[in-house]
């Protein structure tokens, strides 16, 4: 069988790591079921200072963007997303197997990515529901969920791995018998 072969045995563990994003897809979902069933449309519910439930929809993407652009955004929103999920699990499953690091953030972006379009592939807008502030007189940060953090912790963790992480770089002996830099 191909994927059992050893060339492609870091390949199928990668695939592995696919849980991760099915985990996050699954509690995107619940959160967002519970916040449509539980949630009064844009009323916020205190949780505690400097966090409230607000049953809100994006219609744009990161940040509310293009959300009032007349509706051409949903198939762009819903094509992008699709988009960056395909080469996102393309990226995981061609990932060498000694860099085993970016393989978290890859799942977690994949996963978020998922749990946003299956909101607009269901009901045409993303449902968002976590509003949180430092004080009720500051404009609150747009309000989000749980696959937008995903996504958010994943992009970062991913910057940093490709900026500083240790790529696991085996170096390559050349002709003369020494390692070369």
């Amino acid at each position: 069988m191909v994927l059992a072969s050893p060339e492609n045995a870091g390949r199928t563990a990668n695939l592995h790591w696919l849980w991760l994003s099915a985990l996050i897809i699954i509690f995107d979902q619940l959160t967002k079921y519970w916040a449509l069933t539980s949630l009064p449309e844009y009323v916020p519910v205190p949780v505690m200072p400097g966090l409230n439930w607000t049953l809100v929809y994006n219609l744009g993407g990161a940040f509310s963007l293009f959300s009032d652009a007349g509706g051409w955004q949903l198939a762009f929103f819903l094509s992008l997303a699709s988009i960056i999920s395909v080469v996102l699990l393309v990226w995981l499953w061609r990932e060498p197997k000694q860099h085993w690091l970016p393989r978290l953030p890859i799942a977690m972006i994949l996963g978020g990515a998922i749990g946003n379009v299956i909101d607009r592939v269901r009901i045409g807008k993303v449902v968002d529901f976590i509003d949180v502030y430092i004080s009720q007189s500051i404009p609150h940060w747009p309000t989000f969920n749980v696959a937008d953090s995903a996504i958010t912790v994943g992009v970062v963790m991913l910057v940093w791995y490709e900026l500083f992480g240790d790529k696991g770089e085996v170096p390559v002996a050349s002709t003369s018998g020494q390692k070369s830099e």
